[in-house]
């Protein structure tokens, strides 16, 4: 059976985007979000208080929190899961720096803390152990991002120990071309991005509220990754808005997902 995952930058509480500010468009993007039936959703930025107001939007999935220290400026990549298909054994957050396991800690010269998150799971339908990681990495410096990629990609193996089909999802505020990617590679060259396997022309992931890449770069920057003990059936963008007002100022990255047997 599918795994159905979407992975979602739902862009901070922010009083300087005005009419797309969080207020305005939090019932737009649970909308999409339900219509999806979604396992699993792996969410980037916003804060506690936006974070639990998003749980309480959405129906089915709870949020994963329970071996998480809240910090009330940091904003926190998230995993919400849908209790009736997937069993959670253990969880935790990976702050990307050279002490992934003090919450808060910075390094690489990052713009402020970042970190990922991390679940060991069963999917319930198919009886698959599984291990899902969402992250998001600095947004200014090539070499931060890099460097934040070793200590994600690092940690992230030692906790996978039993080698368990791995999915991996976030906003790498980079290309999948680029050299964060091939260090990701470098310590796991079984990742697959189904985008490329689909043979998918590139396009922008991030915009500004209005479905267009400032940048012109047409540069998928949010990434859903999966180790080749996984098939993915479908990938697309999510690119659903109402009358001009949209969910983010990303498109959530959406597949479907079958274990191998």
């Amino acid at each position: 059976m599918n795994l159905k995952i979407t992975s979602a930058n739902i862009r901070f509480e922010n009083p300087a985007d005005g009419p797309h500010n969080w207020n305005y468009r939090r019932g737009l993007l649970s909308q999409i979000l339900n219509h999806q039936s979604l396992d699993l959703l792996g969410t980037q930025e916003g804060r506690e208080p936006q974070l639990r107001d998003l749980e309480g939007l959405l129906k089915g999935l709870q949020l994963s929190d329970e071996n998480r220290d809240w910090i009330d400026e940091r904003m926190y990549p998230c995993i919400f899961f849908n209790p009736n298909t997937i069993e959670i054994h253990d969880s935790g957050d990976i702050w990307l720096s050279k002490t992934p396991n003090k919450a808060g800690s910075k390094d690489f010269d990052s713009a402020f803390p970042r970190l990922s998150t991390w679940i060991q799971a069963t999917h319930k339908p198919s009886g698959h152990r599984f291990f899902y990681i969402n992250c998001h990495l600095d947004h200014i410096k090539e070499e931060t991002r890099i460097e934040q990629a070793k200590v994600l990609i690092t940690e992230a193996i030692k906790i996978n120990s039993e080698l368990n089909p791995f999915i991996f999802t976030g906003d790498f505020n980079a290309s999948p071309l680029g050299k964060v990617r091939e260090e990701l590679t470098k310590h796991l060259p079984n990742l697959h991005d189904p985008w490329f396997d689909f043979n998918k022309e590139e396009e922008s992931s991030f915009h500004k509220f209005d479905g267009i890449d400032p940048s012109g770069e047409r540069t998928r920057i949010d990434w859903l990754l999966h180790t080749n003990d996984i098939d993915c059936t479908k990938i697309e963008l999510i690119k659903e808005n109402s009358d001009g007002l949209y969910p983010s100022d990303h498109f959530f990255i959406h597949g479907l997902l079958d274990f191998c047997s």
